[in-house]
């Protein structure tokens, strides 16, 4: 949509969110999915420095804490390769590493396993526990 809009009105934002939306997420017509698997986590400012001088293009987002800084846990993923990733018939989806995907024949403990190995993953490189946005059980 690249529509030339000086005073948008409620359609045309419903229409700008729906076609980003459409552009970086999965049909779930298509391909069955969950949304974002995972909650972007809130860190310590005192660790974010200590992860700044390690990830240098890390992005972030200020928290109503002056404390606390919020990271996109879909970047992390992404970082650590994990994007476009099929295993047993899911995987993270090739435009938004936060969804994780059925491709029609995984089944539900293979999304739970890849869930883990993407949580122990970014555990183990950056130190930060993802927990997920869904209901699992």
């Amino acid at each position: 949509m690249s529509k030339n809009i000086t005073k948008p009105n409620i359609q045309d934002i419903s229409e700008a969110v729906i076609s980003i939306r459409e552009s970086k997420l999965p049909d779930p017509k298509k391909i069955g999915n969950a949304g974002s698997f995972f909650k972007n986590p809130v860190i310590s400012l005192e660790f974010f420095k200590t992860l700044l001088k390690k990830h240098p293009d890390i992005p972030y987002y200020n928290t109503d804490d002056k404390n606390s800084i919020k990271i996109p846990a879909g970047w992390m993923i992404e970082k650590l390769g994990f994007k476009g990733m099929e295993i047993d018939g899911i995987g993270v989806h090739k435009k938004q590493a936060l969804v994780l995907v059925n491709y029609g024949h995984g089944k539900g403990e293979s999304i739970v396993t890849l869930a883990e190995l993407i949580q122990d993953t970014v555990k183990e490189n950056f130190s930060i526990e993802l927990h997920p946005e869904v209901n699992i059980w």
